[in-house]
């Protein structure tokens, strides 16, 4: 049982991508393309980003092990900051396109900053621990690049990027 609910937290974003794409198929409201966007900003990137701000506040000590750090006092400012983006994000889902694109930018800017992050650490620290080398890494990258993609593909190219006008 531990070992399961081990693999389970420390693949949690790649689960719930699998569990938004099975969602997305099973709706049938609305285009494809931003059903599964929704999906994507409530589960991997919402979902994801409550669990690792709980994480980095009230269990300090556990994600920087994870992640191969020492525990640091800002682990409290970087959890207050996954909470903020993982909020937006769940609360995206229920809301607009344009709402969604706002959620994809700050997502999209943290997640793929903290990829930039984890590169670093392994280049500069060798640090190739689970929580900065696997894959939470991977899903830094992926669930940004594919919201992106999924926005431009529900706007259908009739409309600008949200912040031009």
């Amino acid at each position: 049982m531990g070992s399961s609910i081990r693999f389970v937290l420390h693949n949690l974003p790649a689960i719930l991508l699998g569990v938004a794409f099975v969602a997305a198929i099973l709706s049938r409201r609305g285009p494809f393309p931003e059903r599964l966007l929704g999906w994507i900003l409530l589960l991997p990137i919402g979902l994801t980003g409550l669990w690792a701000g709980v994480f980095h506040i009230f269990f300090a000590k556990t994600a920087a092990a994870f992640i191969g750090w020492k525990t640091s006092p800002f682990q409290f400012e970087v959890g207050i900051a996954d909470l903020a983006f993982g909020a937006t994000a769940c609360l995206a889902f229920w809301r607009s396109l344009e709402f969604k694109a706002a959620a994809v930018m700050v997502s999209s800017i943290a997640l793929l900053g903290d990829a930039i992050g984890h590169i670093r650490q392994m280049l500069t620290a060798q640090n190739f621990a689970p929580g900065n080398a696997g894959i939470v890494f991977y899903m830094d990258i992926a669930c940004p690049l594919l919201a992106i993609l999924l926005l431009r593909i529900a706007q259908g190219g009739r409309r600008p990027w949200p912040w031009s006008r």
